[in-house]
């Protein structure tokens, strides 16, 4: 009796906990009306609130000291960046700067959408100071950071709030496990035992020990849950939250402001230094500045980029379009782009076959792989490699085929790394466009980048000329077709060496020719073969 009415207890609470704890579910329900509403309080809100405060982490860090020099002394000069996308330093610049800008938009009307949540008319103009300020950079309550170390310090603070929301995410879905297991236990022992009568099993000893040492573990991991709730960003207000935010994407705005340049003023800012604040920068006196000392100006501090043309060339467009328009017009491919064209995944997965082909052709290309290869190629690149295919084949030449090899390794240096750049940038949209949170991803290891990813636009293929990557990949089946034909009759030629030797051994007199067949594959003592096979 003792033991049934014990196990009672324990449905009957399970039952209750089912009903009434938000965390019983995968999501978190949300609590009634009243609960969260009159207090403010993020709620289950948190996780999507969570994502957003990486983004615009991932952006802060994006126009760090390390990440500009980077994209400054590296990612301008690559040679595939370079050869198909553009040689103009100012273009390259623009087109950064306006990737950059577009992600702080999308952000910034994120927080715009919750601080209509909130009751502080401050926060709730989030919208209209936002926009003033990219426009005419007045910042009418002065959110922006008054000194990037301030920034640092509230981004580690943002950073234990990302942690203590991914942390929460997963206590609450091991607590639903616990929860869901202690509840098929107690079905699967207490519940009827069949034939229409309402008698239960009594329960041993040992499944009785199981049962509460399982309830324990659920009554700990509620008190996990608790307190989690109250450390992370679902215990913090709207107020708190937004205003967290608004300064963040202010911060952020500015910075890319003074690094990049106004892209709407007919000069540019003076290099960043540590005595310059950043309230002088958003907020400059009508006195002249002070010129800052040596002894104060950064060592890893960049300035910006000394390209007086951009902002001079940009300048008419700006001020026909706003801030953000101007950006977002920018990210437009071109006419004769891969990207103007919807080729640029197309054409990445076809460098990346070849690629991956180049590396044994001998052993990477059968039918199946080229036929597939043939099914991505588009109709002109089938008419330049047609026209270059047609006529006498050359002969197997080891010195050609090295060559060949040689060419294949050159064009695959440059042409691959934006191949994969471009796979790599299309996941990372696709991947933000998703209705998921990623609450629980560590923020630590995301790469710096605004938009959620380390790859920007221009590394990719999709503002590179279509003519010229169409001409570099062309190049690459010719080279891969010599090479892979080189390669089979090498291997032919030594098959039948072995072959005439077994003959020769045995007695036998017939003349077998200089035709052999290898996996289907005919190919000759003179070189020639199916030159469409490779096609």
């Amino acid at each position: 009796m003792a033991r049934e009415s014990w196990l009672t207890k324990v449905r009957s609470a399970m039952s209750s906990s089912t009903k009434s704890s938000p965390s019983s579910s995968t999501s978190g329900a949300p609590p009634l009306a009243g609960a969260n509403s009159r207090k403010g309080n993020v709620g289950i809100l948190a996780f999507e609130v969570a994502n957003l405060v990486s983004k615009l982490l991932h952006l802060w860090r994006a126009v760090g000291d390390a990440a500009v020099a980077r994209l400054r002394h590296e990612t301008f000069y690559l040679d595939g960046v370079r050869k198909v996308v553009s040689d103009d330093d100012a273009f390259l610049l623009g087109l950064a700067r306006a990737e950059l800008v577009d992600a702080l938009r999308a952000a910034g009307d994120a927080v715009g959408a919750l601080a209509a949540r909130c009751t502080d008319p401050c926060l709730r103009d989030f919208r209209d100071a936002f926009l003033e300020f990219a426009e005419v950079g007045r910042d009418r309550h002065r959110w922006a950071a008054a000194t990037w170390k301030e920034m640092d310090v509230r981004a580690r603070k943002m950073d234990k709030q990302v942690a203590g929301t991914a942390a929460l995410r997963r206590a609450m879905e091991e607590l639903v496990e616990a929860e869901h297991g202690l509840r098929k236990f107690l079905r699967c022992d207490v519940g009827g035992g069949g034939g229409g009568g309402g008698h239960r099993r009594s329960l041993s000893a040992s499944k009785i020990s199981v049962a509460a040492e399982q309830q324990q573990l659920i009554f700990s991991k509620k008190q996990d849950v608790k307190h989690l709730k109250q450390t992370s960003l679902w215990g913090c207000t709207f107020h708190v939250v937004v205003s967290s935010l608004a300064r963040t994407a202010f911060t952020v705005l500015a910075r890319i402001k003074l690094v990049f340049g106004d892209g709407g003023r007919d000069q540019r800012h003076a290099p960043l230094h540590r005595s310059l604040t950043l309230s002088s920068a958003v907020h400059p006196s009508l006195d002249a500045p002070p010129t800052p000392s040596r002894k104060s100006m950064s060592m890893e501090t960049l300035p910006p980029f000394d390209v007086v043309a951009t902002v001079q060339v940009q300048c008419a467009s700006k001020r026909r379009r706003g801030f953000f328009e101007y950006s977002s017009a920018t990210l437009v491919p071109p006419a004769g782009t891969l990207g103007a064209a919807a080729l640029a995944p197309r054409y990445a997965g076809l460098v990346i076959s070849i690629e991956r082909m180049a590396r044994s052709p001998r052993r990477m290309v059968g039918p199946d792989e080229r036929d597939e290869l043939y099914g991505m190629l588009t109709a002109s690149v089938r008419a330049q490699l047609r026209a270059r295919l047609r006529g006498a084949v050359a002969e197997a030449d080891a010195g050609l085929a090295s060559e060949w090899r040689a060419a294949l390794g050159g064009i695959l240096e440059w042409l691959a790394p934006m191949a994969h750049a471009t796979v790599r940038w299309q996941a990372e949209r696709s991947f933000e466009q998703r209705k998921t949170t990623t609450a629980t991803t560590d923020i630590s290891r995301l790469p710096p980048r605004g938009g959620g990813g380390n790859t920007f636009l221009l590394q990719t293929l999709q503002f590179a000329d279509r003519d010229k990557v169409e001409a570099a990949v062309v190049e690459l089946l010719v080279g891969l077709n010599y090479v892979w034909r080189f390669e089979k009759e090498m291997s032919c030629r030594a098959l039948f060496a072995v072959h005439r030797q077994l003959l020769d051994g045995t007695g036998a007199t017939e003349d077998t020719g200089r035709n052999c067949h290898v996996g289907g594959y005919a190919v000759d003592g003179s070189g020639n073969g199916t030159v469409s096979s490779c096609a």
